[in-house]
């Protein structure tokens, strides 16, 4: 009780005054517990953060990203805020990109090897501490809206798998997976552990109307609040309103389908920024916008090659907004290459949350960037999927090396107990090197011309994806292989990928 009450106290010299019994409480608690020095003691009021995440949009969809569809409040926020042009994912697909930017760790290491499939025992570990749980202890307000996609929800006592409340969130509307049966009127969410049946009214709509919610019913004016807002849109399947629908007429039904479902998008994060604004708190709330992974609309990658499921640049470079008034000097356009596990300790410095020393970070703090200055990266960006082709990608300085192995096996859609053994064993054998900053499209492979380089780049990759398999848990009880059908025939797909791709001359 007396430590609950010295969190709550602002004046810094009771927290002074008291600060050797809490750290005497502390060293006889967990982690969470010793996490509470915050730099309020700094005389610095604690900054509100806000993640707003689309699903399966493409780099080039935003029209401030040279993309078809209206959205006019995230343009505004790009143009308004901080616009990275070579931001990455956590991963290609939903559950492991979701589980980088939560954690700030290669999702791997966490055994999330691919999406999470329904009855699946993968899961996020209740043992990696999420952004949630790292604010948590600083007096954070922690909620979550729209897609969760890291274990079963609501709770089934089979699987047994920690719960959005147990990952650091206070509160939590949401959906497992995508919205059922589409966009509209889905049946699946569930608020705080409870289904609530059929929601009238369009996915996207039905999260910033909790959001608002929230505002009205939970916001304690006194805390500071971390929102993890995770729009279902543009996932398939789509569902957009008629009215939206209408403003692309120039294009076929499926297409304008899909930009009136981002422009809808748009119009929630809209409500969402708004909301901020109307309470007087955009200027101490740092927000960041991205996407989970790439599209799988052929177009809406733009320049970039491949799409979602695949580690090429146009499965997992994403659109990257920061917005921070009060702290992150704005209108600017920045080229310096991040990933989402750059948010974890990025954020964890804005609010002085003591970041874990017992495991692995794969993100840097990009705060010396978002103030005006630079950064260093002093580790690279790598990306394993298993059931891609090439599987490992990785990302340091202005080159991206493509790692395939010779996998003739074909894979199921979702991990299975023989897959199991080739994410452990995994060993590439064919490799591409790509000058990424020259060659946004990866169209001229110079592994043959740059060898010194391949194999300092080979070096690197090796070291660190031995680290991260050993590290990933093997899990048990995943489906049995011949009783899924194998739909994924990697050397196929990788010839696809050349052929969609590569220019023509330089296959």
């Amino acid at each position: 009780m007396l430590k609950n009450l010295i969190c709550q106290i602002a004046l810094p010299a009771l927290l002074f005054l008291f600060s050797g019994l809490t750290q005497a409480v502390n060293a006889q608690n967990n982690w969470s517990q010793n996490n509470t020095v915050t730099k309020s003691e700094n005389g610095k009021t604690l900054p509100n953060v806000v993640i707003i995440l689309a699903d399966d949009m493409g780099y080039s969809d935003l029209q401030g990203y040279g993309g078809g569809a209206n959205t006019p409040n995230l343009d505004a926020l790009a143009s308004e805020g901080v616009k990275f042009t070579n931001c990455y994912a956590g991963a290609p697909n939903c559950s492991p990109s979701r589980v980088g930017l939560l954690t700030g760790r290669i999702p791997a290491r966490a055994g999330m090897y691919s999406y999470r499939p329904p009855g699946s025992p993968m899961h996020l570990p209740d043992n990696e501490i999420t952004i949630a749980e790292l604010l948590k202890p600083a007096g954070y307000q922690t909620a979550h809206f729209g897609k969760w996609h890291l274990s079963v929800l609501p709770q089934d006592p089979d699987l047994n798998q920690p719960q959005p409340n147990q990952q650091g969130f206070d509160y939590s509307l949401g959906t497992e997976n995508n919205a059922q049966p589409s966009h509209l009127n889905p049946v699946n969410f569930i608020r705080n552990g409870t289904p609530i049946g059929e929601q009238k009214g369009y996915s996207c709509q039905l999260v910033a109307d909790e959001v608002d919610l929230w505002f009205k019913q939970k916001y304690q004016k006194e805390k500071p609040f971390f929102l993890y807002v995770a729009f279902h849109e543009p996932h398939a399947k789509v569902a957009s309103p008629d009215d939206l629908i209408a403003n692309y007429p120039g294009y076929d039904k499926k297409t304008a389908e899909y930009f009136a479902n981002i422009e809808n998008m748009d119009l929630a994060a809209g409500r969402v920024l708004e909301a901020l604004k109307s309470r007087g708190l955009d200027k101490n709330t740092m927000v960041f916008f991205a996407s989970d992974n790439g599209p799988y609309r052929m177009g809406s990658q733009g320049e970039l090659r491949g799409l979602k499921g695949e580690v090429y640049d146009g499965g997992i470079k994403v659109p990257g907004i920061f917005s921070y008034p009060g702290a992150f000097p704005g209108k600017r356009e920045i080229e310096t290459p991040i990933w989402f596990q750059d948010l974890l300790p990025t954020i964890g410095e804005l609010a002085g949350a003591a970041i874990p020393s017992d495991r692995k970070y794969d993100g840097i703090n990009l705060l010396p960037l978002l103030e005006g200055g630079e950064i260093e990266r002093d580790k690279p960006m790598l990306w394993y999927f298993y059931r891609s082709s090439p599987e490992v990608a990785m990302r340091k300085g202005d080159y991206m090396l493509m790692a395939r192995a010779n996998d003739e096996m074909p894979r199921t859609h979702g991990v299975t107990d023989k897959d199991m053994e080739f994410i452990k064993t995994i060993n590439p054998e064919y490799f591409e090197l790509y000058n990424v900053a020259n060659d946004a499209g990866q169209q001229e492979d110079l592994s043959t011309i740059e060898p010194e380089k391949l194999e300092e780049m080979k070096s690197a990759m090796f070291t660190l994806l031995e680290e991260v398999k050993e590290e990933g848990p093997n899990w048990e009880g995943l489906p049995i292989y011949e009783e899924k059908k194998a739909n994924h025939n990697k050397p196929e797909e990788f010839k696809r990928n050349q052929k969609r791709f590569l220019m023509e001359g330089n296959e």
